[in-house]
């Protein structure tokens, strides 16, 4: 039986099982791991992948409170930070394995993190890498660019109260 704060894909045969389960202080190591895999390419094609700021960005405003595993038939693909703050929610990491990458996992953790927001009829902030394909991942799951910086865009989801749905 899943924790109460699990979430699960129910999976037909052959279909990945799915899970989101609660981090703990002990896996910053794994999750910093699968952060640079997970950005390693796209950095070093734009020329700044730094694995000491790869660690810095991650243990700046590491919070295992607010940290998911992503659990693809029970191993670990991926994680995911929801930070929730006044006003509106910030997803602050969303990293998949390259292995796991282009099965779908990310758009099933984007919908049930959006889900989240929309119980709480509150807004969802994101920024993403320039050149990358997250811009496009965001921009299909209803995230508007709302700024640009010299590396990265800031992107913003309008709230969707569960009564508009």
């Amino acid at each position: 039986m899943q924790p109460p704060s699990a979430a699960s894909a129910t999976s037909a045969a052959g279909t990945p099982h799915l899970q989101l389960t609660p981090a703990g202080e002990d896996d910053f190591e794994a999750l910093l791991s699968l952060r640079m895999a997970a950005m390693r390419e796209s950095l070093t094609r734009l020329g700044h992948f730094d694995p000491q700021r790869v660690r810095e960005r991650l243990s700046r405003g590491f919070n295992p409170a607010h940290a998911r595993h992503i659990l693809r038939d029970g191993d670990l693909v991926g994680f995911v930070v929801v930070i929730p703050r006044p006003g509106d929610m910030l997803l602050d990491h969303l990293y998949i394995h390259p292995s796991a990458q282009g099965e779908g996992i990310g758009g099933w953790v984007m919908r049930r993190v959006l889900a989240e927001a929309d119980a709480r009829a509150m807004p969802m902030s994101v920024t993403a890498l320039k050149h990358t394909a997250a811009a496009r991942f965001y921009e299909r799951h209803g995230f508007i660019l709302e700024a640009e910086g010299e590396w990265d865009l800031y992107f913003r989801r309008p709230a969707h109260p569960a009564s508009d749905h």
